[in-house]
């Protein structure tokens, strides 16, 4: 759920070598006290110190004196000799921890490379991206979630879905490890495998054996689907806008008549990106609105004046809760713009904006400078988008929980597509017809898991029409429905959160 400014990236700079080098042979100077002391980025320090009298610059500099000098009785009293590196890396987490700000984080070594693997599009591992809480409780373990499987990588291929809990890598319990421990474990040599349990809602848990691979993470996959151009976007990256326009390129020479955008389960990315992507269809007028304390971090992004690549053409965007920050950037403007129609369930909910900046030291750390409103000046944070028209998977009932959880755990899937390699679509749905019999879920999933083992060895399906329920009720909507008149008739964003407050105020009275 990264939404990042790419083009005002701001970099910490940490004294000049000569001057840093000279400091460290000083004993009891504190590492993060250089940190704090010489970001440059921080305007209300920087005019503090500007003026010595400003009670704000005393403040801050007789705190930065305590800080140093517990560090210096820490590493000349504590019973055991300290690694500075600890004390540096905790007093960093601690600051950040502070802002009670789920966004704004201390990231070593490890998670500032994950970072920079997501941005350059490849690396080695087993193709999840995964989030882990920083505490763990008895009450409510840390265990590793998987925020999205990426398409054709091996956590694709073997069912991974979006919200599962890894709850064990090679029997280790993951509430028990850091999450650098996750992912020296899930990463390694391609070829080899990892072990991991997985956990679906409250009970279901079943096995999976993921061997590693070169994981490639494309933003963007095209087809047509009739005379429908079906885009869909992963992520916002820097080269996502180029792909799409790629795709819409495509679509022309296909003649195709109606759009469908794809952004369920895509965490975010890129704010220039997902501006790009809405300048394509909206003719004039603000896309999105960065609001902050920081005079600079005040932007309002503009369609610009050159004709919109998508013209008169009825477009529906899916989003589901996996949808949030560049997705709800992209998906707000062209509802409050009256360009799309949503369909789907209620996005994340992501309203800030967040700046990576890396340290000298390999690591690095993000905070929020911003927050994000739609066209018609709404901040979605912790609320989410809801769609035009909601469109939800039903649940398990207990019964089926427990038929589905056999199923998994039997294998017999598995064994039965080894024994029949060359299944058709309709081997696929009698033998699921013969699965029924046995466990008694929706036969639309009992296909699925099918069909999931039958492509196990070949590249993922963009789309699966026989599953896929709201990519179906999107079809519906442009073959049957006045696409015109849905669009004309729908509520901006700030239409909604105004009749939202009015209803809670009659309510409370």
């Amino acid at each position: 759920m990264r939404l990042h400014r790419d083009k005002k990236q701001r970099t910490i700079k940490i004294m000049e070598n000569k001057f840093f080098s000279k400091v460290l042979k000083r004993p009891g100077i504190l590492v993060t006290t250089l940190f704090l002391l010489s970001i440059g980025t921080s305007q209300c320090f920087a005019q503090s110190a500007a003026n010595t009298a400003n009670p704000q610059y005393e403040q801050d500099k007789r705190y930065l004196e305590i800080i140093n000098s517990l560090y210096y009785y820490i590493q000349q009293n504590y019973v055991e000799e300290v690694d500075p590196q600890v004390l540096y890396a905790g007093a960093l987490k601690g600051m950040l921890e502070a802002l009670e700000d789920p966004y704004s984080v201390y990231m070593d070594k490890d998670d500032w490379r994950s970072i920079s693997d997501t941005t350059q599009g490849n690396f080695g591992g087993v193709g999840l991206s995964i989030t882990k809480a920083a505490v763990s409780t008895p009450e409510k373990p840390a265990y590793v979630q998987v925020a999205q499987p990426i398409d054709d990588s091996p956590g694709a291929r073997a069912g991974i879905q979006a919200g599962d809990l890894i709850i064990k890598i090679n029997g280790v319990d993951t509430s028990t490890i850091t999450m650098n421990e996750v992912l020296s474990m899930l990463r390694g040599t391609v070829g080899e495998s990892v072990d991991v349990t997985i956990r679906r809602g409250k009970n279901l848990e079943f096995d999976k054996t993921l061997v590693r691979a070169v994981i490639e993470n494309p933003t963007v996959k095209y087809d047509m689907i009739g005379n429908t151009g079906y885009l869909r976007i992963s992520e916002f990256s820097t080269t996502t806008a180029s792909r799409v326009q790629e795709a819409l390129n495509n679509f022309k020479k296909n003649d195709y008549t109606s759009l469908i955008i794809d952004l369920r389960n895509n965490g975010g990315g890129l704010l220039s990106s997902a501006v790009d992507i809405a300048d394509k269809f909206i003719d004039s007028g603000p896309i999105v609105t960065t609001k902050s304390r920081i005079a600079y971090e005040n932007t309002v992004y503009s369609a610009s004046q050159r004709k919109t690549t998508v013209r008169r053409i009825p477009v529906i965007v899916l989003i589901n809760g996996g949808s949030a920050s560049a997705s709800e950037i992209l998906s707000g403007a062209l509802k409050d713009s009256h360009v799309a129609y949503l369909v789907g369930e209620r996005s994340f909910g992501k309203g800030s904006v967040q700046i990576p900046t890396p340290l000298i030291n390999n690591d690095g750390f993000k905070i929020t400078v911003a927050r994000y409103y739609s066209p018609s000046d709404c901040n979605i944070d912790k609320i989410g988008i809801p769609p035009d028209r909601e469109v939800r998977y039903p649940e398990f009932s207990d019964e089926e929980s427990k038929a589905y959880q056999a199923l998994m755990e039997s294998n017999v899937i598995a064994d039965y597509v080894e024994a029949h390699p060359a299944m058709t679509e309709d081997d696929i749905v009698a033998y699921a017809q013969k699965l029924y019999k046995s466990y008694r879920i929706d036969l639309r999933i009992i296909r699925k898991l099918v069909r999931n083992e039958v492509d196990r060895t070949k590249p993922a399906r963009l789309y699966d029409l026989d599953y896929d329920i709201q990519l179906n009720e999107a079809l519906s909507i442009l073959r049957t429905e006045d696409f015109n008149s849905l669009v004309a008739h729908t509520k901006t964003l700030k239409q909604i959160e105004e009749e939202s407050k009015t209803a809670q105020a009659q309510v409370s009275k």
